[in-house]
């Protein structure tokens, strides 16, 4: 995927655009053709030569549609944006020059620009003429939120890389009206709202606009055409808002690390492949929420990891459930008793697959294994299930349960590593600390307890778009 490319960034183009749309008529016909001529306006304004393109936390000024570029050349490499930009170490070191040459990259790979335009004109300044009409009419007004990313090569120039973002930027509106037409209610606008998704390739990443505060469920049908439109399977979600790419460097709002393993060195064996979890989840341990289940727990939080990839890959809309939300879920099935909620039972894999499939809806297969000895032998199971359904499977022994996120194994010889997600860590979100000390990391067959016994919820994906 280009996103993981070194010679790749992100061009991301943000900024508020004024729709305000005067109407003499609130009939649909009239309406809708008057906000067809403000939105060829808009596309107008973009296209003028007071747009401006500044780079965020830089003096780099660009005038995309008079070629224009303050501080840096047209014909520079994209790349070379970076070094214009002023970091939070330059700040607090106390070196404020933003033209210093930084060869490190700042935020990851994503060079960020405003959108804006100039409100003062170059030439003679006249006397302002005012002029009194009286007449009733309309105001439709709405905050477009414009947001287009691209990718480019470093070889492609600053003057290619604004080039192809302006066309985006014209293609944006022309999507934005088409929505707004369509999602009309009276005199109500929904606005807009751009979302952006990283595809299969060769697609990559394509921007899609949505009506706002429509929910996912209702937006069946776009999505249907999305996926004709792209050639993506019908049984997996790509355009749910879940599904919206995360930009590299941006923090997640809900404090949880994502995917740690990706860190990860993998074991090499021999004549082996590795079968990894597909998509994102969210580490949950022992002691975050506020909630003190040291010696109880991991299970409920090798549950809410699993339940936080099926609400990340887009299945469900509802939150991850806590501690208390899984007891309960356990009563309502009839599996425990009402006492039960608000206590320090610990749960095992059955009780997990009941919750999945009360609270998600989502079917599991559950694999027993009477020894831990007999865990080496079930690599092609484990490699089938990572490789069709990708999700995490929980597997409970004794009082302990781990998550396991994928295997390495040797078809030839049978050797066979696990990627374990250790929920009884008990410290803070530090992603060093995790891999380092083998809370998240590979781990050979002797990891299991050789003589108890042990079972593995697989949780299988629903077949949705």
């Amino acid at each position: 995927i280009l996103a993981d490319s070194e010679s790749a960034v992100i061009l991301r183009l943000r900024g508020p655009l004024d729709l305000k749309c005067l109407l003499d008529s609130i009939d649909v016909v009239p309406m809708q053709k008057a906000i067809s001529r403000t939105f060829e306006a808009l596309r107008l304004q973009v296209k003028s030569e007071s747009c401006v393109l500044a780079v965020c936390n830089s003096p780099v000024l660009i005038w995309p549609n008079k070629s224009v570029f303050e501080e840096i050349s047209p014909d520079a490499p994209c790349e070379d944006i970076f070094q214009f930009i002023q970091t939070d170490d330059q700040e607090t070191s106390g070196n404020r020059s933003a033209k210093k040459k930084n060869k490190k990259r700042v935020s990851a790979s994503v060079i960020n620009l405003s959108l804006m335009m100039e409100a003062t004109k170059p030439g003679p300044v006249s006397a302002p003429i005012l002029t009194r009409t009286v007449q009733k009419s309309h105001l439709l007004c709405a905050t477009l939120p414009m947001d287009c990313a691209i990718w480019s090569s470093c070889s492609d120039t600053i003057k290619d890389g604004c080039e192809r973002l302006m066309k985006a930027l014209t293609r944006q509106l022309f999507e934005m009206e088409k929505v707004t037409l369509q999602c009309m209610k009276g005199t109500t606008l929904l606005i807009p709202e751009p979302l952006h998704f990283l595809l299969p390739e060769p697609n990559g990443l394509v921007t899609v606009v949505f009506p706002s505060g429509v929910p996912d469920k209702e937006l069946e049908a776009q999505r249907q055409e999305l996926h004709g439109q792209f050639e993506l399977p019908d049984n997996k979600p790509f355009f749910r808002r879940a599904n919206t790419y995360h930009f590299p460097n941006e923090p997640y709002k809900d404090g949880y690390l994502r995917n740690p393993h990706t860190v990860l060195t993998h074991p090499t064996l021999d004549n082996g492949k590795v079968y990894l979890v597909q998509g994102i989840y969210s580490y949950h341990h022992y002691m975050q929420d506020r909630m003190d289940d040291n010696g109880w727990g991991c299970a409920y939080r090798s549950l809410q990891t699993i339940c936080s990839w099926f609400q990340q890959q887009g299945y469900v809309e509802r939150g991850v459930p806590s501690h208390k939300e899984i007891q309960q879920a356990l009563v309502e099935v009839g599996d425990k008793q009402a006492s039960f909620v608000g206590s320090r039972q610990w749960i095992g894999s059955i009780e997990v697959q009941a919750v999945l499939n009360h609270l998600l809806g989502v079917t599991s297969k559950i694999m027993f294994v009477s020894q831990g000895s007999e865990l080496a032998s079930k690599g092609r199971e484990l490699a089938n299930h990572f490789m069709t359904e990708g999700t995490p499977v929980m597997i409970g022994g004794g009082v302990l349960a781990h998550t396991i996120l994928g295997i390495a194994w040797s078809e030839t010889t049978g050797e066979i590593r696990y990627l374990i997600l250790d929920p009884h860590y008990t410290g803070a979100e530090d992603l060093p600390v995790i891999t380092e000390k083998g809370w998240c990391g590979w781990k050979g067959p002797d990891f299991w307890d050789q003589t108890a016994y042990y079972n593995l919820c697989l949780p299988q994906r629903p077949r949705v778009i």
